[in-house]
């Protein structure tokens, strides 16, 4: 089952699709998960190793307020990264990606796009929670939230390392747009990351300012051939990885449409990508 939206100013249709995932056990304030402390640890939905984590607050280029979840390696950082959810919020998927990636060496943030129009958004993949995710994703505008994604390279920044982008879903519709449109918010990420990208084919023709990695699964009956046969077309130095079998949302552990073989494997080229230009 999936539902059809389309990208605010981009008038390109996409579909989400309906998956599931096992409702949360996580401690909760004010309808938040709250991360341990740095100093402490807190573990990730699907794995026992730890990682320091907390939530910040951040303030974006036009006064919006909003939070973001950051993880940290245990020793010195080999880099930065800015996580960008998809349309359920900074939820214990996305906090779980940031955290794999703190143990890994990076320094992570995860800003809360749906902080603009309600706090503490955190939403499973299936039934009501699809049907406000949906609703909040009406709400959401490119340039406005880029914005955020900017709060958030511009904090971690302080850490004074390489940044890199990574995105899922319409996480990584915006980190494409952090590659090409960053630079007007002085951002100027080192790389950038996207999974399926829904909607990537309307701006396809704009230029990247770094590299750029792109996943999509061979079976996304969500995003058209079309649209990566444009980033093609238009930008041939981009790498873009196709993998068979695997559909919309094939890296969520969360969704029915979860494939290890292909989450695993686009992991590791995200990885040696992410090192090789920002580490």
């Amino acid at each position: 089952m999936y539902v059809p939206v389309s990208f605010d100013g981009t008038n390109t249709s996409f579909l989400f699709d309906l998956a599931r995932r096992q409702s949360s056990s996580d401690l909760v304030e004010n309808g938040r998960w709250r991360g341990a402390t740095f100093g402490q640890h807190a573990a990730s939905e699907s794995t026992e190793e730890l990682s320091m984590s907390e939530w910040v607050n951040l303030t974006a280029a036009d006064g919006h307020e909003l939070t973001a979840y950051v993880a940290k390696p245990e020793g010195e950082a080999i880099g930065a990264l800015v996580v960008i959810q998809e349309i359920f919020g900074v939820n214990s998927h996305i906090r779980s990606i940031a955290d794999g990636y703190a143990r890994d060496g990076f320094v992570v943030i995860a800003p809360a796009l749906f902080d603009r129009y309600e706090k503490a958004v955190e939403l499973k993949y299936e039934g009501e929670d699809l049907k406000k995710a949906y609703e909040l994703y009406q709400k959401l505008n490119p340039s406005t939230a880029l914005m955020d994604v900017a709060a958030a390279y511009h904090h971690i920044q302080l850490e004074g390392k390489g940044i890199g982008v990574i995105g899922y879903c319409y996480g990584g519709f915006m980190s494409w747009l952090s590659a090409t449109r960053g630079e007007s918010l002085k951002m100027q990420p080192s790389c950038c990351v996207g999974y399926y990208a829904g909607g990537i084919g309307s701006v396809a023709a704009e230029e990247p300012s770094c590299p750029v990695l792109l996943h999509f699964g061979a079976d996304d009956d969500h995003i058209g051939t079309d649209q990566i046969d444009a980033v093609r077309q238009a930008h041939p130095e981009v790498e873009i990885f196709v993998y068979a079998g695997a559909g919309h949302g094939f890296n969520c552990d969360a969704r029915g449409s979860y494939n290890a073989e292909s989450a695993k494997l686009a992991r590791l080229r995200s990885l040696e990508f992410l090192k090789t230009h920002i580490a």
